[in-house]
Order: C-alpha cells, then structure tokens, then sequence
C-alpha cells in the first residue's frame, strides 16, 4: 500500500467519525455502556468475519500486554466518556468540546523526542480554548447543573482520544488487524458494566435499530481500522490536518438531521476550535521534507 492511498484511507475515517454524533443521539435512549457494547460487537463481528477468509490475520492478536492496554483502553474509555457525554448534555455543544482532540494531538505530539512546543501550538491552543468558553458563554441560560457531567466527559474523551492516538503512533509494529481484539473486548468490557450500572433498553423502531447497526459497521468499527493504516502507513500531516473539519462536519450533520440548531456561536465556536487546531497543526503540513 503506498503512502498516498494509506492517507485516503485515514480520511475516510475522519469522515465516519463525523457521522458519530447524529447516528448515536438517532439511537434513541439506549444506555451509553448498553450502546458501546452493542456497537462494538458488531464492529468486531465484521471484522472477524473476514478473518475467516484469510486465517493468518488471527496470529495478529498476540500482542504485548501494553499494545492492549492502549488499544482497549482508548478505544473503551473514550466511547463510554462520548456516550455519556451525548446523553447528559447538548449533543452540538457536546461534540464540539469533545473535537479538541485534534489539537490535543498536536501538542501531546509536540512533547514527543525530537518535537518541540513552539508559538504555533500555544496560539492554536488559545483559539481552542476561546472555541470552547464561547460555547459557555454565549448561551442564554440553557444548560443546566445536570448537564454538567456531560460536558466533563465529553472532555476528558478528547484527553484520553489523543493520547490513544499519540501512544499508538509509537506502537507501529502492532497489525491493523490487531484492532478487531481490541474491538471485542472493549464490547465485553462495556456489556460488564452495561449489567452492573445500567437497566436494558432496546431500539424501539427500525430507525433505531438501523442506526446502532450503522454506528457498528462505521464510526465504531471500520474507521478504527482505517485510521489506524493511516497513522502507521500514511501522511500524519495531512491527516492531523484534515482531522479539523471534523468538528464542522459533525455540527452540520446534527443540524440538518434536527437534533440541534444553527446558531451564530455555535459557527463561531466550531470555527475557532478548527482554526485553531489547525494553526497548531501549521509544521505538519508545513514542515519541510528532508
């Protein structure tokens, strides 16, 4: 696979990723932990599924202990925090405080060896930032004390996505196909505590069931394999870049599908946390080759 089709296949991940937000608040009141352990097992269903027609991708889950701490780790920690945070709070508002992990990214890995903080990064931090209280500020008395565990777990996920991503970008010689493992046992993980914390609810209608099906197939399951290929095989640059339209993307897909509305703060916010992010991201596309 060269370079160039490994960074169309991170893209499409970036994309899927944007459809997150609406497929899940379109699942209707299923339970976060109830919802991730579904979605997951269907992700890794399919994935193991094409196991079958080829044999050898099963010796890819013998990993070290610690390729499975930060693969099941974030990829559990960050989904249970971003279903949690879409059911206790705004799910626009929501999304967008969690879509700092792009820039989170960038400066995580500019502490990395050999990678340095520059103004760059701490500009882009501050236009991140300003993003975010403007979401807080410009509201007119709309949330609420109860919405605020939401909007805590939506940040934390960004904390946990970015050193999920960053860590994984130290752990190259870790297979794609490693990620169905950690697919499974993420579902396993999130059914334990679906049965302990959680009361059982199934869709309702169709729609329902069609999207946690979706929600499996895609943003839970094929784009973690397409961004782990782009990570390990394609252009960070451009995919740390292009990972900034993501907040956008999301916003509009919640907007026209109607569960939130447009507003003037909202496009401001999303356009300060993505001009941010990619002011931060400035030597990635930037940086000159050598």
């Amino acid at each position: 696979m060269t370079t160039r089709t490994a960074t169309l296949v991170g893209l499409t991940a970036i994309l899927m990723w944007s459809l997150l937000s609406v497929m899940t608040v379109a699942t209707g009141a299923i339970p976060a932990f109830q919802l991730a352990a579904m979605t997951f097992a269907i992700g890794a269903a399919f994935a193991f599924a094409s196991f079958l027609l080829r044999p050898a991708a099963f010796g890819a889950l013998k990993q070290p202990l610690v390729a499975w701490v930060v693969g099941v780790g974030g990829l559990f920690g960050y989904h249970a925090l971003y279903f949690l945070a879409l059911r206790f709070a705004p799910p626009a508002e929501a999304g967008l405080l969690n879509y700092l992990w792009p820039l989170l990214i960038v400066l995580f890995s500019s502490l990395l060896p050999g990678e340095r903080l520059a103004i760059h990064h701490i500009v882009g931090a501050l236009l991140g930032l300003a993003g975010t209280v403007l979401l807080f500020a410009g509201n007119t008395g709309a949330f609420t004390s109860a919405q605020i565990p939401g909007f805590v777990a939506a940040f934390v996920a960004a904390f946990v996505w970015a050193a999920y991503s960053v860590m994984s970008r130290r752990l190259k010689a870790v297979p794609t196909d490693a990620v169905a493992g950690f697919c499974l046992a993420t579902a396993v993980l999130a059914a334990a505590v679906h049965m302990m914390v959680e009361t059982t609810v199934w869709p309702a209608t169709s729609l329902q069931w069609f999207a946690v099906i979706a929600l499996g197939i895609g943003p839970v399951g094929a784009a973690f394999f397409a961004w782990d290929i782009g990570m390990k095989r394609g252009d960070i640059r451009v995919l740390g870049a292009a990972s900034y339209a993501t907040p956008l993307l999301s916003t509009a897909f919640l907007i026209a599908a109607g569960f939130a509305k447009p507003s003037a703060n909202i496009a401001i916010a999303a356009i300060l946390i993505a001009g941010g992010g990619l002011i931060a991201a400035k030597d990635m596309v930037l940086r000159k080759r050598t």
